[in-house]
Order: structure tokens, then sequence, then C-alpha cells
């Protein structure tokens, strides 16, 4: 194995070490602040719904000859990039989703104080519900076509492989959006308390060494298109660390110190109902 080989390994290891402990430094001080108050639910429940977009495409893309046939044809004999820790990422990253968004849902299960954050924004609801519409109608597309079976027709037809980047896509646009609302609330509270920065800081690292990781890929089979093959990977580091740049700036410049409103502002939802009190 060449240094590049191990490089791109190393790589691989430390941004799945980085991401996956990620998720659990909120989840840690929801617990410890027996609270959810300051953050959304609409960040873990939209997030539970990409990475289980994400271990699902993922998981085609390792494992299913077909697919991997499929892929070929579209581009030139080349195989994904998608290695087996970014399964082992996204299932994770399902499974701790899932958790953190019970601590919103079903605060009394877990000892919290209700929060206004506990409830999703329709913003948030829209996106679930479109995208679970748009890949049902993709797969629908696919069902009908004659060729969806075929490696021979990959490049001009629909085939399952148009169906699985579907699903991908679900990630894709999520990920530029999941993180909105957290901004808009910690701009309404002139506040991060309650959101944590720990979580954001080993995003923008596992971010920066997935970019990296796909680059030294990309180069060593000699074509770019391991990037545009497989785009939903390449934004999300470029998309989460552009957030993330947002959130450090939130936390240590415009905000740092702030303790927030005196009273609780901490949900889209929760200013849409001030709105109408009004």
């Amino acid at each position: 194995m060449g240094f590049l080989e191990v490089l791109s390994a190393l790589f691989g290891v430390t941004y799945f070490l980085a991401w996956s402990i990620s998720f659990y430094p909120q989840s840690m001080l929801n617990f410890r602040r027996k609270s959810t108050s300051g953050t959304t639910v609409d960040f873990p429940l939209i997030n539970s719904l990409g990475f289980a977009a994400y271990l699902v495409s993922n998981t085609a893309f390792y494992y299913s000859p077909l697919i991997r046939a499929q892929y070929a044809a579209r581009y030139k004999g080349l195989t994904p990039t998608v290695q087996f820790n970014d399964i082992t990422f996204a299932a994770h990253g399902f499974l701790l989703s899932i958790i953190t968004t019970s601590q919103y849902l079903y605060p009394r299960a877990w000892g919290f104080t209700p929060s206004m954050g506990n409830k999703p924004s329709r913003f948030i609801l829209g996106i679930f519900v479109g995208c679970v519409v748009g890949v049902a109608a993709i797969l629908f597309i696919v069902l009908g076509s004659p060729e969806r079976d075929s490696t021979h027709d990959a490049v001009s037809s629909w085939v399952w492989l148009d169906a699985i980047y579907a699903i991908s896509y679900v990630k894709l646009i999520i990920t530029l959006i999941k993180y909105t609302p957290q901004v808009i609330v910690n701009y309404r509270n002139r506040s991060t308390k309650g959101w944590s920065i720990l979580q954001i800081l080993l995003d923008f690292s596992g971010g920066s060494l997935s970019i990296a990781q796909q680059s030294i890929d990309s180069y060593m089979q000699r074509d770019w298109s391991g990037i545009t093959g497989n785009p939903v990977k390449f934004a999300l580091g470029n998309v989460s660390m552009c957030y993330d740049l947002i959130f450090m700036t939130q936390h240590y410049v415009l905000y740092r110190g702030a303790d927030g409103k005196s009273e609780e502002g901490d949900s889209l939802v929760g200013a849409d109902e001030e709105r109408r009190i009004d």
C-alpha cells in the first residue's frame, strides 16, 4: 500500500471519528441541562431523515453489484468512491439523530422541562414531506422504465442508479438547509446558549478531512469524476463547513458570553406563535 493510500485511509478513519463524536455533545448537553431550551427539534429531526437516506445510498453504492455496474457504465469504468467507513458513519449518525430527536419529542421521558423548540417548524415539515414525495416520484419513474436493470443503457435511460441518486440527494438537500433554523434561533435569541459549540468544531474538522480524502481518492484514479460522481459526499464537507463558520462566528464573536433573552424564544414555532398573539 502506497503513501497516498495510507493517507486516504488515515483521513477516512479520522473524519469518521470526528464526525461520529460530533453527534454526542448536543444530546449530552441537553441531558446535563435537563432541557432543550435555546435549540430546536428541527435540526435532529430532519437530520434523521438525511442520514437514513445517506445510509441507504451508501449501502447500495458499496454492496450492490447492479448499482456499481451501472455507475461504471455511466462514469467510464470507474467505481464509486464510497467506502465502508461511510456506511458505518451513516448508520451511527442515523441512530444518534433519532436519540437526540426523542429528547425533543418526548421530553418528559427524559425528565426534561418542555420548551417551545420541541415542536417542528412548518418549514422543516415541508422539506421532510417534499423529500419523501420526490423520492417516491423517481422510484415510480424507474419502476416504469424497461431498462431499469440494464447496464448498457445506464447512460441514457432511467435505471436503478437514478433511484439511488434520488435518495442520496435527499441528504444533499437536507445538508443545505438543516442548520438554517438553528442559525435563525441563535439570531433571535442573541445567544448560542443551549447549542453545543463542540459539535460544530468536530463537524468542521471532519468536513475538512472528508474533502481531503475524496480529493486523494480522485487523484489516485486520475479522474475527478470521483467527486462529480459522488456529489453528496463532496457537498457534505463544503456546506457543513460554511454553516460551521457561521456558528463559530455567532458563538465566539457576535454573541460571546451572551445569556440570551430573559424570556424563552427558542424556536421558529415560538416566534410564529408570538406574532399571532401580538
